[in-house]
């Protein structure tokens, strides 16, 4: 048998799963991690590790100062290697921006099948990771390399933060207005082109917003009228928001078509191209979410669509809502929208 042309290898065919896709369901996350336990005293200076399933862990090392610091990693999503890097190292980095912090520096993860990948390809991955760090101001600083049977490249980011600034996926209350900062579809997109079903527009405008740095994060942090904050990424908007309802003790509204979403990707969805993790995020948290009659199949693989380098999510007051979508549209935001509203209740959110 001859040897495969690794020339003509497409990245997408190694992978059982392509970017945040990859992740485990949330249902099976929580029966995984509900009875993990430590013998170790948490030390009070982690101001942030597992208990509300939030973005990064955060560390205080003083009064001014608190390392925050997460590892994100995934399959290819894309067949272009240094598109596939690029969207990897920003899905990383985004945990950062999260929380509020400003990242320092990365560890890059590399685990690649040697004897399927051209030495060419695997540089180019490296190089669209490496050119989105630039982007972010931080250097790699060191790494671990695998040889594995699927491609698998993220980083290990590290940033810096004021305790003071310091947002989480808890802290929403009542009356809060919920802001989207990215459109939603990416994984719709991911499916499509999967089937050769993706125009030429709609990679472009996926690769655009994968690789878009959230960095607003920033400055969400300094104010206090954002009272909680996350990043939408593989559990789907609706996954993420209730992470935000249960940290909080909420509940929340949304109204579909307030929610931005990616050119295409409706009709996409409509004609059954959504990823099989879009299920899989419904089967594990549907119970807790009500969906009006009038929405669909494609509505509700939407809203569950897992999202690769997603947008923040954010809870703030709404006297600070055009300050919000200010600082948003000032950094290249521009469909930023309100989405919905936190409410008083039993954390489960409604869609209508």
């Amino acid at each position: 048998m001859n040897a495969p042309d690794r020339a003509a290898l497409r990245l997408t065919q190694f992978s059982h799963g392509g970017g945040c896709g990859c992740k485990i369901a949330p249902g099976v996350l929580q029966q995984i991690i509900a009875k993990s336990s430590t013998t170790i005293p948490l030390p009070k200076q982690l101001l942030v590790g597992i208990e509300t399933a939030d973005d990064a862990a955060v560390y205080q090392i003083n009064k001014r100062q608190a390392i925050v610091a997460t590892t994100d990693f995934f399959m290819p999503i894309v067949d272009d290697p240094y598109d596939f890097g690029a969207i990897a190292a920003t899905n990383a980095i985004s945990d950062v921006y999260a929380m509020g912090g400003t990242p320092l520096f990365a560890l890059a993860l590399v685990g690649m099948p040697i004897k399927e990948l051209r030495v060419e390809t695997i540089r180019r991955i490296l190089e669209g990771g490496e050119a989105v760090c630039a982007k972010a101001g931080i250097p790699i600083a060191g790494g671990h390399t695998i040889d594995s049977i699927e491609p698998i490249y993220g980083l290990v980011a590290i940033g810096l933060i004021d305790p003071r600034n310091l947002k989480r996926n808890a802290g929403a209350e009542p009356g809060d207005a919920l802001i989207l900062g990215k459109p939603l579809g990416v994984g719709v997109y991911s499916a499509a082109l999967k089937k050769d079903r993706l125009s030429a527009e709609g990679y472009r405008t996926m690769i655009a917003s994968t690789t878009q740095l959230n960095t607003p994060g920033i400055t969400f942090g300094t104010l206090d009228a954002v009272h909680a904050m996350t990043d939408v990424t593989g559990f789907g908007l609706l996954g993420h928001l209730l992470e935000i309802c249960k940290a909080s003790n909420t509940a929340a509204t949304v109204e579909f078509a307030r929610v931005p979403l990616h050119p295409e990707v409706l009709e996409l969805a409509r004609d059954g191209l959504f990823t099989g993790a879009s299920g899989r995020n419904w089967e594990s948290y549907g119970q807790e979410v009500t969906l009006d009659a009038a929405l669909g199949d494609a509505e509700k693989a939407l809203l569950t669509d897992p999202q690769t380098s997603g947008g923040l999510l954010v809870a703030c007051a709404q006297p600070a809502v055009k300050e919000v979508l200010a600082i948003f549209a000032s950094q290249g935001f521009a469909q930023a929208a309100v989405i919905g509203e936190v409410a008083p209740g039993t954390p489960r959110v409604s869609v209508s």
